[in-house]
């Protein structure tokens, strides 16, 4: 079941989901709540793999996206770029949480994503994939709101997020290499 505003609010008050930081009047929506753009932006479209190779860490070339006059950045057409919120969130054990663009920004040809779901247990900042696909570069605001968290109810949950993004503070590359991958023939 996902929880509606009042949920979320008395989660926050007792302490059960931390958001930080927060303005509830602001960020608050009917069954979600808004979160903010971080600083810094990665572009991953030039992004290099050591020997071609996915199983090693990903290299991020200088095209580190820095903020042009200290307040806005640039994700040129067809370019994809990883973010970062400005909230720290963390979730308990019973709740799991689902981060997506918000319809606004979508609307205007900016997907903004963060591979969806997010486990119970996680800590950190939330770091955001972002695609232009618009002809048109699009000037993203620092603290603007790109997206929204959404929470839902768990039957119940045995083992607590303790993965390779917990604790996670700006904006963070991908870990795929550090997946134990098995093959079976």
């Amino acid at each position: 079941m996902k929880l509606s505003d009042k949920d979320i609010i008395k989660c926050l008050e007792c302490g059960l989901i931390e958001i930080n930081p927060l303005n509830q009047e602001s960020q608050i929506q009917p069954a979600s709540v808004d979160l903010r753009l971080g600083k810094g932006l990665k572009a991953i479209s030039h992004m290099q793999f050591p020997n071609g190779q996915w199983g090693n860490a990903p290299i991020y070339p200088s095209k580190k996206v820095e903020y042009e006059d200290k307040r806005f950045m640039v994700v040129n057409p067809g370019e994809f770029v990883l973010g970062t919120t400005i909230e720290y969130i963390k979730i308990p054990n019973g709740l799991g949480a689902t981060v997506e663009g918000r319809s606004s920004v979508g609307r205007q040809g900016l997907f903004v994503e963060n591979a969806g779901w997010i486990d119970p247990g996680f800590e950190g900042q939330i770091t955001l994939e972002f695609f232009n696909a618009t002809k048109n570069p699009w000037h993203l605001e620092e603290g603007m709101r790109i997206c929204q968290i959404t929470f839902e109810t768990l039957t119940s949950c045995a083992t607590p997020y303790n993965g390779k993004y917990q604790g996670q503070k700006g904006t963070t590359g991908g870990a795929l290499y550090k997946d134990r991958i098995i093959y079976k023939s």
